[in-house]
């Protein structure tokens, strides 16, 4: 039985896991858009929505705090940019799993994990006006 164990191990040991779930992490915020296993994709949201949800005090403990998740100065340093705005008046829900199929050689489901606020599909506010063309016969040709 499966009681109490809520994180997923990834079949990795400790050590192995969490560098890996950091290094996703990171290019996660780097590239605002990563492409993985759905299992990966699921825990590496359990591991970043509470790094950006500490990103949104923009103080020196912070930074340290997010700094010895991430461990890459240069996504903490994306991270606590202007660019984040939007992302830290969001209350939650900073991160999107689109599922897109499966993999080739061994069949494991495959998704993209994209940051909420950075995709232009969903976020665009300008509708597409349409214009409504009528074929009227000519009455004056008849």
């Amino acid at each position: 039985m499966n009681h109490r164990n809520k994180n997923n191990h990834l079949g990795r040991k400790c050590g192995h896991r969490k560098s890996l779930l950091s290094n996703m992490a990171s290019s996660l915020i780097k590239k605002k858009k990563i492409f993985t296993t759905l299992a990966k994709a699921k825990a590496l949201k359990k591991y970043v929505e509470p790094i950006i949800t500490k990103s949104k005090m923009n103080t020196l403990h912070s930074k340290r705090n997010v700094f010895s998740y991430l461990r890459d100065k240069t996504a903490v340093l994306e991270l606590f940019k202007d660019l984040f705005e939007k992302v830290r008046k969001r209350p939650g829900g900073y991160t999107r799993i689109i599922k897109t199929g499966f993999r080739f050689g061994d069949q494991a489901p495959l998704s993209f994990i994209e940051l909420v606020d950075f995709n232009e599909t969903y976020t665009s506010k300008k509708k597409i006006k349409s214009v409504r063309r009528s074929r009227k016969k000519n009455k004056k040709n008849e």
